[in-house]
């Protein structure tokens, strides 16, 4: 049988033990996790971002239109939200402590902080997409750059994914509902 799948149980129990304090972090170099570590702060940085334009966005839109945008920029927020929640939570086990810090939010950003007056949703929405469409292209790399060497982040970041991926559809659609 070609490619039969075979463990060392007495080894893998050895290295379990041996490295205990490591937590989550098991066979991938130091100098990964570290670039991990970096990307996913950057990620919660991102995602802090987003979350705080689509909920400005959220609360100063106004006009004729304003229901159903306001509606899905307050989706899109708890979303996001939640995207930064879990690759904090993603950083804690890879034994980093997440970079929450307001003073670099924006500079770690990999997405801009825009406001709009109440009355441009299709301004908002635009550049809401914009945003959506750089994450989609970020997190698309990112999922490749991981590969196998972390299994636990790339599907993180594939969840994250699939939901922008979304947000982008929705952003279209709204789009095309203004004009």
């Amino acid at each position: 049988m070609a490619n039969q799948f075979a463990l060392d149980i007495e080894k893998i129990r050895s290295q379990a033990r041996d490295h205990m304090s490591d937590g989550a972090v098991t066979t991938q170099s130091e100098a990964k996790t570290s670039q991990i570590v970096d990307i996913l702060n950057d990620v919660l940085a991102t995602e802090i971002v987003c979350w705080m334009r689509y909920q400005q966005h959220a609360i100063v839109s106004a006009g004729i239109n304003r229901a159903d945008v306001a509606a899905e920029f307050t989706e899109h927020a708890a979303q996001e939200l939640n995207h930064a929640l879990l690759a904090a939570a993603r950083l804690s086990q890879l034994g980093a402590d997440p970079d929450f810090s307001p003073s670099t939010l924006t500079k770690r950003s990999h997405t801009d902080y825009v406001t709009f007056e109440s009355t441009d949703l299709e301004g908002m929405l635009k550049e809401n997409l914009v945003a959506e469409r750089i994450v989609i292209q970020i997190y698309q790399e990112l999922v490749k750059w991981l590969a196998d060497d972390d299994p636990t982040t790339r599907r993180m970041v594939e969840h994250i994914l699939e939901e922008e991926e979304e947000h982008a559809d929705d952003l279209i659609d709204l789009l095309g509902d203004l004009t």
